[in-house]
This record gives structure tokens, C-alpha cells and sequence, in this order.
């Protein structure tokens, strides 16, 4: 899963990656288990429904919830549902949420939400172990890491493109660095410029793509969403 985009970097842990599994299908999340306690992680409880999660996370505080975004008792939206629950009470636990399919509302909350360790993978992207595991070690550790799919599904608005053609060449080269997972650091020596140059650029950028607020972090997985839908259809030209 090389083109997942990625921001934050991981924080140092004193110990094992702690985690609670929410989904209703039994064999998936058993799997899961199997895979994650493979790698050291320690699984705290299991569940198969939203309220359990909520209870489980509240009882155990782990690092990670990893939530299925369909469960009991409608099969929708419920998962997505707790892990905003979650983030809003526990803003430092860490939510991956897993989906066959995007629901736009909740996602966008979701990933825009000034606020840490969020994920958002297609459930075909367990198959790619080593990123997926990637992804969790990166969601435990405060950072975002959002399924390309979903970027797509996301903030399809002609408004949205429209900002997107605003920036210049040089912010488009900086935004696609972005949206690639980079530091300021790195897309400084991608592109062999200047760190204060680099940052002077995102600066702009949140400008243009109209992204206010003090918090920068949120400001910069919006600005990848905008980018990557801008992508997708780009509009006409002017």
C-alpha cells in the first residue's frame, strides 16, 4: 500500500502497542488478532458491536481501536459512529477504521477533526500486511493515514477544484509532496528547497484552499483530501 497517504509522525512508545478489535464478523476479527499478537501488539478485548466498543475502550484505554464501520444492530454506520464517540471522550486513543465502502458525512469528520491518531483503510488493504501494520503502528502513534479510495470518495465539490486551481506550479509540487506522507523536512529535499521555503508554501496553500484554524496538523490531511479529489477530476481549465 505504497501511495496510502500518511502525516504525523510516529511518538516513541515505553511498551507494546495496546489494542481493542470492534467488528462483527467473527473470523475477520479473530485474524486480526492473530496477525496483530504475531507482531507484539496486545489485543485487550475483541466486540462486535458499537456500544461494546465504547465500554471496552472506556475499561481498557488502550492506544488503538480498530473498528469496523458496519455493525449491530443496522449494519450502516454504527462503527464510525463510536470511533467519533471515541475520539471526541478520548482524543488520545488511536481509531483505524476499516470499510467496504466510504460514507462521506462521518469520514469527513472524522479525518478533518482537530485531533490525533486517525485512520481510515478499504478492507482489501489487510491483504497488504506490511503496510497495514504500518498504518497501525502510525494511527497508535498519532499520525493520519487515509486510504487513497477514500481520498477519492471525499469533498467531490466543483468548489472544492476550483481552490485547487488557485495554487501555483511550485504549491502544486508541494501539496503532491504532502499528500505523499512527507515532513516539511523531506519535501524541503525533495524539491531542494529551503525548510522556510517549504513552510512559507504550506502556509499559502491553507490559505487558498481556504483552510482556517489554528491547528495545523488538520489543516494539512485537508489539504491532501482537496488535492487528491482535485485529482480525480481536476475540472476545466481556465
Amino acid at each position: 500500500m505504497p501511495e496510502t497517504t500518511t502525516t504525523g509522525s510516529p511518538r516513541p512508545g515505553t511498551g507494546p502497542i495496546s489494542v481493542i478489535l470492534a467488528d462483527d464478523a467473527v473470523l475477520l476479527r479473530e485474524g486480526l488478532r492473530s496477525l496483530l499478537e504475531e507482531e507484539g501488539l496486545e489485543v485487550l478485548a475483541s466486540v462486535g458491536d458499537g456500544d461494546a466498543l465504547q465500554r471496552a475502550v472506556a475499561e481498557h484505554r488502550p492506544n488503538l481501536a480498530i473498528v469496523d464501520v458496519r455493525m449491530p444492530p443496522t449494519h450502516t454506520d454504527e462503527g464510525l459512529v463510536a470511533a467519533l464517540a471515541i475520539k471526541r471522550a478520548r482524543p488520545e486513543v488511536g481509531v483505524l477504521v476499516l470499510s467496504q465502502y466510504v460514507v462521506r458525512e462521518y469520514a469527513t469528520e472524522l479525518l478533518g477533526a482537530d485531533i490525533p491518531g486517525v485512520g481510515y483503510l478499504l478492507k482489501d488493504r489487510i491483504t497488504e500486511i506490511d503496510a497495514f501494520l504500518d498504518a497501525v503502528q502510525r494511527v497508535a502513534a498519532g499520525g493520519t493515514v487515509i486510504d487513497p479510495a477514500v481520498l477519492r470518495g471525499l469533498l467531490a465539490t466543483p468548489e472544492q477544484q476550483r481552490r485547487i486551481q488557485r495554487l501555483t506550479p511550485r504549491e502544486l509540487e508541494v501539496l503532491e509532496a504532502m499528500s505523499a506522507g512527507m515532513s516539511n523536512r523531506g519535501i524541503a529535499e525533495q524539491l531542494h528547497l529551503s525548510l522556510s521555503s517549504v513552510e512559507k508554501a504550506c502556509s499559502a496553500i491553507f490559505d487558498k484552499l481556504d483552510l482556517v484554524g489554528d491547528d495545523r496538523s488538520s489543516r494539512r490531511v485537508m489539504a491532501v483530501l482537496r488535492y487528491h479529489q482535485g485529482q480525480e477530476d481536476p475540472g476545466p481549465a481556465r
